[in-house]
This record gives structure tokens, sequence and C-alpha cells, in this order.
């Protein structure tokens, strides 16, 4: 178990502790605007295989897990652990405003940050905004540039 899949288990979440042995969809680590300018990788679970297909997946089943690990490197080259973002498709009526999505964070040392309809769902807030911001057809998902996408 590599350093970050060690801190992000140590949250107990089940996605933490299995997204590593998941589909990896991205060919390398691809800097995310959105995550806070860190590395990341995208991963699906068997549930979301339609995820491969990118813009033309459509609509997650229920069980659906993504996860998006992510490290920084700072101007010396040291590497350091980010968060781990997950998206998890809920039963419908889970929280409409998400799109039944479950967004949870769980930080570097173990903490979950937050999660919808869970602890700190303030805190992850702004993911519910900014994935709404995407076309129904996309299932609140974005997917990563073209250049780093496994075929």
């Amino acid at each position: 178990m590599n350093q970050m899949q060690a801190a992000y288990a140590k949250s107990g979440d089940p996605i933490a502790k299995s997204y590593a042995g998941w589909r990896r969809y991205s060919r390398t680590a691809y800097q995310s605007d959105t995550h806070g300018g860190r590395f990341t990788q995208n991963y699906a679970n068997a549930a979301a295989r339609a995820y491969g297909a990118f813009e033309n997946s459509g609509a997650m089943p229920a069980g659906s897990q993504l996860a998006k690990d992510s490290f920084t490197v700072n101007a010396k080259g040291q590497v350091g652990v980010g968060p781990l973002f997950t998206m998890e498709k809920m039963p419908a009526g889970f929280n409409a405003e998400s799109g039944d999505w479950r967004y949870s964070m769980i930080m570097p040392n173990g903490s979950v940050f937050g999660a919808t309809n869970g602890k700190n769902a303030a805190g992850v807030q702004f993911c519910i905004n900014c994935h709404g911001a995407v076309s129904e057809e996309q299932d609140s998902m974005f997917f990563l540039p073209d250049d780093y996408r496994v075929n």
C-alpha cells in the first residue's frame, strides 16, 4: 500500500480502503485547478465502468463510486499527500441538490473533512455547486483532459 492509500485508509471509509484496486482512467497524474491545483488521478469502481465512455457515459447507477486521489509538489520538488475526493451515487431521494451524489473529502491524516448529508456537509457544498454546473446528460461528472485519458 502506498503512502496515499495508507493515509486515506485511516478514515475507515470503504471507498478510501478500496479505490486503489479499481480501474484508473487517467494515464498519469494531471493538475486539477478545481481541486486546489493538486495533481490528481481518476478511479471508478465496477458499477461505474461506464465512466470510461467519458462524456458519453450517461447517468451512473446507484452504487457507482468515483475517487480522485491527489498530491502536491512544492518548489523544492518535495511531494506531499493531498486529500482524497470521492463521489458515490446514492439511491434516488438521497439529496436532490447533489443529483443524489454523496461527495466526500478525506484529508491526508485520515480525517473526513466533510460528506454530503453527513459530517460538515457545508464543507463539501462547493463540490455540489461546482458539479451542479455540469449538464444533466453528464450526471454531474467532470472528465479529465483528453491527453490524460486511458483509452
